[in-house]
């Protein structure tokens, strides 16, 4: 094979297999039948369940009952929500009729409702995202939901926060859970399947 040949041979396999290395992880839509391609979005957790989620606002203001920067000092933004037991900064993902979400934690709450099963407090833009609801700046609140503000969502965490609180499944704030240190964090390593969108 001449030269020229041998080299056009060598770069066209170094592209294909650059191209086959960065291509992202497919599987075909059984059940429809079809051959169509869907990328599959795989995380890996260290906890996985489901619970009933508000809604909050604190911009620091007082309008809205709040008493200043949420607990881990960062300021009010999408993606922050508040948890009544897992350490400050714990990060991972909501998940509400398909569609998912990031978090991490940046705030202690809800206080009371946590009582009743409500165990976390999803930052209002990211309430209104998942629920086809706008975010009032002059409320701090979400129209067009008709008046919901409870969800049923899912949740994966997949990365602990450092210091205190349960890095485990919530608990009320009444426990203290919040500001007790936990050495012993949940270990289950769980491969996720989470929605593209």
């Amino acid at each position: 094979m001449p030269a020229r040949l041998r080299s056009y041979a060598m770069l066209t396999a170094s592209v294909l297999t650059a191209l086959a290395v960065g291509a992202p992880a497919a599987h075909a839509d059984a059940d429809a039948g079809s051959t169509t391609q869907k990328a599959v979005t795989t995380h890996k957790a260290v906890l996985k369940g489901s619970t009933t989620a508000s809604y909050f606002w604190d911009d620091s203001s007082g309008r809205a009952g709040d008493t200043g920067l949420p607990a881990a000092g960062k300021p009010m933004q999408k993606g922050l929500v508040a948890s009544p037991s897992w350490p400050l900064m714990t990060e991972g993902y909501v998940i509400y009729k398909g569609k998912k979400m990031p978090f991490f934690v940046g705030d202690r709450g809800p206080g009371e409702p946590s009582g009743s099963g409500v165990m976390l407090d999803l930052d209002a833009k990211t309430f209104a995202e998942l629920t086809g609801g706008k975010f009032n700046p002059h409320t701090l609140g979400v129209d067009g939901v008709d008046g919901e503000g409870h969800i049923k969502v899912d949740y994966v965490v997949t990365k602990w926060g450092h210091g205190v609180g349960k890095k485990n499944y919530p608990v009320a704030f009444s426990t203290g859970a919040w500001s007790e240190s936990d050495a012993n964090p949940v270990t289950q390593q769980l491969s996720v399947k989470l929605p593209a969108n």
